[in-house]
């Protein structure tokens, strides 16, 4: 598909003539992402077209509306015309539709009568695509994270952590980047709180302070749960390489159908990968095009239930990834369920049709209504709900990032096919890719777990040869022996602080180990730890 492109002019557009005023608030200068043509009165406008300067896709944007309203295929329509434009694409595939990209589409009446009453050029293309799954679980290239690198406050969030268990988490993730103790695999994580919990790690968790084995053992049978449910194939080596993802106009799917039943850990992990660009990436300031675009489906599964902590700390990340040549895209029913300091950041909307079928369907549309500029052209509260499939309510940002009118837009259809080709396919594909050596198989390398399991037994060792010793020769003391008394020597306990005296926790936290720990935790966003 070929959209042809507006450029600037300086001429007066009389008030009266939409079609002038759309085509002349969305011209550019440069590049475009080509999305149709306005629509009023129902008629189609040929000569008023709708894009988004390429320049401008780094300040992120929304795609909401129903269900089948045409959100998927509208991700499509945008992540075809990047990777034509050199720019790499990442996006979740939910449902396996996306996976579409990878053959040409097919020509019927409905896109014959759609290219034609838009006036575009339509030619079937497909491109190729590299597919991912989540730990080899479904079809494409096994995608992992360690789980020092996932990080304690995503973990916790998987977990479905309280306040007090995110914090303890982020200690023991602490103690064991301290204590060089590699956490990845839950596993490893597993061991090391069955180690803090057991009589050999008492002393160690006492030096945690904030950590009580009370919570430690909590923490222990949420994350047995969670390995239960089969998430560990999630965490492990080799982690997904960040330069990976950043081959210009390369498209990565993310397969997801096999996961859906896992909504909390798959909407997580697609989040881990927002941090790692935010922490592999260096500063690039404002590109002609961003590096990548990031497409996140189903965006309110990441913030059901999630804290306020953990909600500002995405919107820091999404507000500074933008200087990193890096857009994100939130796809999701309704405005309101991207949390406001969120929502403001998202430069780009493309609303579908909303439904007021229940009170909170209504109260959606009233606040979707309040987002978008003032316009007299529409009844923004009445023509979101009149939006036929394929069409969507649009402002963007202008070069000048200036908001644009707001233009009831038909589409364009994506030249690729629209829906799934086949698992068989798509499965075919992921083995073929040249990243199919470098991740298909899961390495096994010395971690917490080993390194735990050798210091209990070096113990128990040194243990069993303490008690099987009645004593010891006095040197030069002509075979006399000093006998050993019998069982160990009590230590004595701390006397309780008084009411004036600072507590464990606060005495752990001053001293010069517990802020070490304390710089540690906050090292990162989301609390990642890197290995050592």
């Amino acid at each position: 598909m070929t959209i042809k492109q507006t450029a600037k002019t300086d001429e007066t557009v009389p008030a009266d003539d939409l079609a002038a005023r759309i085509t002349a608030a969305y011209a550019t200068d440069g590049a475009a992402v080509g999305l149709g043509r306005a629509v009023h009165d129902d008629a189609v406008l040929p000569d008023a077209i709708v894009q988004i300067p390429l320049s401008m896709m780094n300040r992120h944007g929304l795609i909401a509306g129903a269900t089948g309203t045409g959100k998927t295929v509208t991700l499509q329509l945008l992540a075809e015309q990047l990777a034509n434009a050199g720019v790499a694409v990442f996006a979740a595939d939910m449902k396996g539709d996306l996976s579409g990209l990878m053959e040409p589409g097919t020509a019927n009446d409905r896109i014959n009568e759609r290219v034609a009453s838009l006036g575009i050029d339509w030619k079937p293309a497909g491109r190729a695509v590299t597919f991912w799954s989540l730990g080899g679980l479904g079809e494409g290239i096994p995608l992992r994270a360690s789980v020092s690198s996932f990080g304690p406050q995503l973990l916790a969030k998987v977990l479905g952590a309280n306040e007090t268990q995110r914090s303890s988490l982020a200690l023991v993730f602490a103690y064991a980047d301290q204590r060089q103790l590699p956490l990845l695999d839950l596993s490893d994580l597993r061991s090391l709180l069955s180690y803090l919990t057991g009589d050999e790690g008492k002393a160690d968790l006492k030096e945690l302070g904030g950590v009580s084995s009370q919570t430690a053992g909590v923490l222990l049978r949420s994350i047995t749960e969670l390995d239960q449910q089969g998430a560990e194939a999630f965490f492990g080596v080799p982690e997904i390489s960040i330069a990976d993802l950043l081959d210009a106009g390369s498209l990565h799917l993310l397969e997801l159908p096999s996961v859906q039943d896992r909504p909390k850990l798959f909407s997580t992990f697609l989040m881990y990968l927002l941090a790692e660009l935010f922490h592999e990436l260096p500063e690039v300031g404002d590109l002609d095009q961003p590096k990548l675009v990031f497409f996140f489906d189903e965006a309110h599964l990441l913030f059901a239930d999630a804290s306020k902590d953990f909600v500002e700390e995405v919107a820091q990340t999404v507000r500074l990834i933008r200087s990193k040549g890096v857009g994100i895209f939130f796809i999701t029913q309704l405005p309101d369920d991207v949390p406001g300091p969120v929502l403001a950041q998202l430069g780009n909307r493309i609303q579908h049709a909303l439904r007021a079928h229940t009170p909170r369907d209504a109260k959606a549309l009233k606040a979707a209504v309040t987002t978008y500029p003032n316009t007299d052209d529409y009844d923004l509260e009445e023509d979101l709900t009149r939006l036929g499939t394929g069409e969507a309510m649009i402002t963007i940002l202008d070069e000048k990032g200036t908001p644009t009118p707001v233009v009831w837009t038909r589409l364009a259809p994506p030249t690729s096919r629209i829906g799934d080709p086949g698992r068989e396919k798509v499965d075919a594909a992921a083995k073929t890719s040249t990243l199919w050596s470098k991740y298909a198989t899961e390495e096994n390398r010395e971690s917490a777990e080993e390194k735990l399991k050798a210091k209990l037994a070096t113990a128990a060792e040194a243990a069993a040869k303490e008690e099987g010793d009645p004593g010891v020769k006095e040197p030069g003391g002509g075979g006399v022996k000093v006998e050993k008394p019998a069982g160990r020597a009590k230590t004595k306990r701390a006397p309780k602080p008084q009411k004036d005296e600072p507590g464990v926790v606060e005495t752990v936290l001053k001293s010069r180990e517990g802020r070490s720990m304390i710089n540690t935790v906050l090292r990162g966003v989301f609390g990642i730890l890197k290995k050592s």
